[in-house]
């Protein structure tokens, strides 16, 4: 077995580092200074995306995406996952289920959100529902031939900054006919209800958006009605792995700065490195990290190798589960090596540590992700996880 990068992946890993630390760690206080990122920074980031080849990285050439295989998504993801405030999303990759949309929705929507000319947000959760979709309240019915969208929605990440919104709603409130809209922001009947201030600061904001009896034609529907759900998944594979990424790259970022310092630091007439506790976190962090970049390096690989969707979803579940709560761990470290400077907020440490913490809620929460994978196990036995690539799926 072969389980070395080639010349040409180890190159793309190198060239998205190279790009994190000279266009995305120089602007991460910006964040913090403002509240969002400002959009002249913005702008410029975003010309360097083009620039360097980084946009759309999880679409096709044909749609003015880069067309990057699941693993070399993920190479670049760990990579722009170092850096804090979500700053990563200036880099943009426009939701996957776009790409099963009609010729005509993929030249509306797909094709310029490719190129950085429209961006996207979506919108699933509801004040009433998120881990459980079924409780979903926002539905469109036919009225007179066209659908009227009327409901509510939450933590609707970069809804200040897209001007078309992926709707999860059900076709006539029926549970079992949940439906994707795509609906253009500055349609009538859309308003912003608050922008909410999170936990941490970030790239854009978690807008809540109110959709009161908003008209759309059939050419809003995006994929099947009724099939809103497994395009929802679709996206949430990608989205988990994503997420997976960065968080071992977070990480990563926070043990080598944490590492660094204990072999600058002296107490006591030494380098606090020599001391066994300190010595013995900073082993326990590179463990958790070999074992998580294991895992979603494997699972990257074997899904680029793969179309078989059911089996995407589970293996992105126990990725996204193991990253994410490794993450929290180890940046905790990192943060008590670091004393009171890892506390201070010009320290990426202390901003790694509060982004993370909500890897293991949105897009799943861990509980979610330990039910999905319990499942699985339920119906396709344990070998789908103990057994080795491609083993008994």
């Amino acid at each position: 077995m072969d389980f070395d990068l080639s010349p040409e992946e180890r190159a793309l890993q190198q060239k998205a580092r190279d790009f994190a630390e000279a266009h995305l760690f120089p602007n991460e206080m910006a964040i913090e200074e403002h509240g969002k990122l400002p959009a002249d920074i913005l702008a410029n980031i975003h010309r360097q995306v083009l620039a360097c080849g980084f946009n759309a990285i999880n679409h096709a050439r044909e749609h003015g995406g880069q067309g990057f295989s699941l693993f070399h998504q993920m190479l670049v993801n760990e990579e722009f996952g170092k850096a804090t405030g979500g700053i990563w999303g200036a880099a943009w990759q426009p939701a996957i289920p776009l790409k099963d949309g009609t010729p005509e929705q993929r030249e509306r929507y797909l094709v310029p959100s490719c190129r950085g000319e429209r961006f996207y947000c979506f919108a699933i959760t509801e004040e009433g529902a998120g881990s459980d979709p079924r409780r979903v309240r926002t539905s469109a019915s036919r009225r007179q031939g066209r659908w009227v969208l009327s409901g509510e929605k939450w933590f609707v990440t970069h809804g200040d900054v897209a001007d078309f919104i992926i709707v999860h709603a059900l076709a006539e409130g029926d549970p079992d006919k949940p439906t994707l809209f795509l609906v253009d922001k500055e349609r009538p009947g859309i308003r912003v209800k608050r922008s909410p201030k999170f936990m941490h600061n970030y790239i854009s904001e978690h807008v809540e958006f109110v959709f009161d009896a908003v008209e759309l034609g059939d050419e809003a529907v995006l994929g099947p009605v009724g099939g809103g759900f497994e395009l929802t998944k679709d996206w949430f594979v990608e989205a988990r792995l994503k997420i997976a990424a960065h968080c071992v790259g977070a990480a990563i970022r926070a043990t080598e700065i944490a590492n660094r310092y204990a072999g600058e630091r002296i107490q006591f007439g030494r380098r606090i490195h020599d001391f066994q506790a300190i010595e013995f976190m900073l082993a326990d962090m590179a463990v958790e990290i070999m074992a998580a970049k294991s895992m979603l390096y494997r699972v990257a690989w074997d899904l680029t190798q793969s179309d078989d969707r059911k089996r995407a979803h589970a293996m992105a579940s126990v990725v996204k589960l193991h990253a994410s709560e490794m993450a929290g761990r180890v940046i905790d470290k990192a943060l008590q090596i670091l004393g009171g400077r890892g506390y201070m907020r010009e320290n990426p440490v202390e901003r790694l540590y509060r982004d993370v913490r909500v890897d293991r809620i949105w897009e799943g929460t861990s509980e979610i992700q330990r039910a999905i994978i319990g499942g699985q196990i339920k119906k396709r036995g344990l070998g789908l996880y103990t057994g080795w690539v491609g083993g008994a799926a």
